[in-house]
This record gives C-alpha cells, sequence and structure tokens, in this order.
C-alpha cells in the first residue's frame, strides 16, 4: 500500500478585505476566511483533485502547501515532516521536492530568458553538474515533454500556449519534484491541446511516481486524472470520495448542481455561489440550495455541517446528504 506524502489537517487561511482608509483605526477591519478548516491527504503516485468556483479558496490551498501563503494555524505535513511554519533555508530541502504549476501560463517563465537557459538554471538550483551534464539534462527534460529541441533558443512569447506549459512542467521536473500542485493546468488552452497536457501528466506519473493536487474547476477532466475529488465551496471541503463516485453519484447538493452546470454549460445555467458570497451561520450552502427549500428550510441547517462519511469512503458536508 502507497504511504502518505502529504496530509493537509484543519488549515485556515483569512485576507483582511479591502475596506475604507479609517477602517483600521475605527477597529472596522473585515476579514474574509480564503481557507475555512481543510483537511485532505495525497498518497504516493495519486492524483487528487480540488475542485470548485473561482474565488472558493482553491489555489489559497495549492500555495499554502508550497510555502507561498502562510495559513493562520492547521498543520501541513509532507513526508512525515511538519512545514507549515518553516521558512527560508529551513524549507529550502522541501522546496525542490514540492512545486507548483501555476495557471498563468507565463507565471514560471522569465520573458528576458531563452527558454534553454531557463531550464539550465532550474537544473543548476538544487545539483552540482557540470555544463555538459546540465546540457545533456535539458535535453531528456525536452524528451519527456515532448518538445523540440529547436524551441530552447526561443524566448517565452514565441511560444504557444501549449510548449509553454510543456516548458512550466519541464522546471518542475527539473528540481526533481516528487509532489506537484497543478492549478488550473488546461485553462486558456484549446480542447486538442488540453487533451495532449492531460495525457502528459498521466504519462510523467507513471514514469516518474508522482503525487499530484490537481486543481481546477473542470470536474470532467478532474474525474478523467483523478483517484479521489475534493470539492470546495466558499472556503470548506463539501464532499470528498473516489472520483467515480463523485461525478456519476454525487451526495451534497452543491456538487450536483456545479456537476450540472458545466454538463449543461451550453444551457446558460448558473452556478450558485461566488466570490461576493459569505458564509453566514449554518451551512453556507443553504441560501443558494435547492433542497434547502424544497424541504421548507429545516432547522437543522441552521448549525454547519461538519465532513462525515455518507457511504464508503464518500464523505460529505449535509445534513441531508442525497
Amino acid at each position: 500500500m502507497s504511504s502518505t506524502i502529504l496530509d493537509v489537517k484543519d488549515i485556515k487561511k483569512r485576507f483582511r478585505q479591502a475596506g475604507g482608509p479609517l477602517s483600521g483605526l475605527l477597529g472596522s477591519e473585515r476579514y474574509v476566511a480564503a481557507i475555512d478548516g481543510v483537511s485532505f491527504y495525497v498518497k504516493e503516485n495519486e492524483t487528487v483533485g480540488l475542485v470548485g468556483e473561482s474565488g472558493c479558496g482553491k489555489t489559497t490551498v495549492g500555495k499554502s502547501i508550497i510555502g507561498l501563503t502562510d495559513i493562520d494555524s492547521g498543520s501541513i505535513v509532507f513526508e512525515g515532516s511538519e512545514i507549515s511554519g518553516l521558512r527560508g533555508r529551513k524549507f529550502a530541502p522541501y522546496r525542490k521536492k514540492m512545486q507548483m504549476i501555476f495557471q498563468d501560463l507565463d507565471a514560471a517563465l522569465n520573458p528576458n530568458m531563452q527558454v534553454g537557459a531557463a531550464l539550465k538554471e532550474a537544473v543548476n538550483v538544487n545539483h552540482r553538474l557540470t555544463d555538459a551534464e546540465a546540457v545533456r539534462r535539458v535535453t531528456e527534460l525536452l524528451d519527456q515533454v515532448s518538445i523540440r529541441k529547436s524551441k530552447l533558443a526561443r524566448y517565452p512569447h514565441e511560444l504557444s500556449g501549449g510548449e509553454k506549459r510543456r516548458i512550466g512542467i519541464a522546471r518542475t521536473l527539473a528540481v526533481g519534484a516528487r509532489f506537484i500542485v497543478a492549478d488550473e493546468p488546461t485553462s486558456a488552452l484549446d480542447v486538442s491541446i488540453q487533451a495532449q497536457i492531460v495525457n502528459l501528466l498521466l504519462d510523467l506519473q507513471r514514469a516518474h511516481g508522482l503525487s499530484y493536487l490537481f486543481i481546477s474547476h473542470d470536474l470532467p477532466i478532474v474525474e478523467l486524472v483523478s483517484h479521489k475529488v475534493a470539492v470546495m465551496y466558499l472556503g470548506r471541503i463539501v464532499e470528498m470520495g473516489l472520483s467515480s463516485s463523485i461525478a456519476r453519484s454525487p451526495r451534497h447538493p452543491y456538487t450536483r448542481v456545479l456537476w450540472s452546470s458545466l454538463v449543461n454549460k451550453g444551457e446558460g445555467r448558473r452556478v450558485p455561489g461566488g466570490t461576493d458570497v459569505r458564509p453566514g451561520p449554518g451551512c453556507r450552502f443553504a441560501p443558494k440550495c435547492p433542497a434547502y427549500f424544497s424541504m421548507g428550510r429545516p432547522r437543522e441547517c441552521a448549525s454547519e455541517p461538519a465532513l462525515k462519511e455518507v457511504s464508503r469512503g464518500h464523505s460529505a458536508a449535509c445534513h441531508f446528504p442525497y
């Protein structure tokens, strides 16, 4: 049985909401909980999908794991070591094992640096190689992500979206990452290119035993690449289970609405919620929940439901799961 490579427990992160110039002095500052008690784990050679609408906290979770965002509380354990409080040199040994594929195609690429130089720099960050060895390693990386050697002399603006994504993936491999946070890796790409990138990630996982946290708002793609799926709504995980169960037999009303809106996106259906919604007391999805209103607003929904097992290997944070 595979061992656990990442264990996230009850992490929380609040951001100060923009207010007037006197809000701090008057003690009227407002905070938004981007992450409000998120827990999950990832095993070696496993992909966990994290899905939800824009603004639900998915990317903040990913950045918190790899140390780009500090958490307010909770625990992040990587390969058996607590890493959430580590900074600078203390975090450095883990940074080469944990990398992020950023949603922004240009985020990991220096616009003033040729592709070959960027990859060579990444290779040399954590490895003491001769120039010939570094060049050989860069060539291997290009082969692994199916990029022609002729692209080594190109600058990022001379690459297509798919090529930029492949180079970004190559950079994560260059430092020897074993765990990768893939933040919307198929966004801003044509459908045919999306399929190529998904297949590339799957091939690399098989070849190198990689573990992924695959962040996306696209449930069909997440179902394809993930072993398990966690569904986020307004900072919390509201459902979690095997990818096939989440896609075909969702137990939480939000997951059902989210899936339906994606499958029928051509029909103009709108997913409830949004970044402007702040959870009030009780179930945070109740104000948008079809089941809540069809059941006559049951009093149980006045309390926040805990994420609990509703069937073998399948959990939902709902007082009345399907």
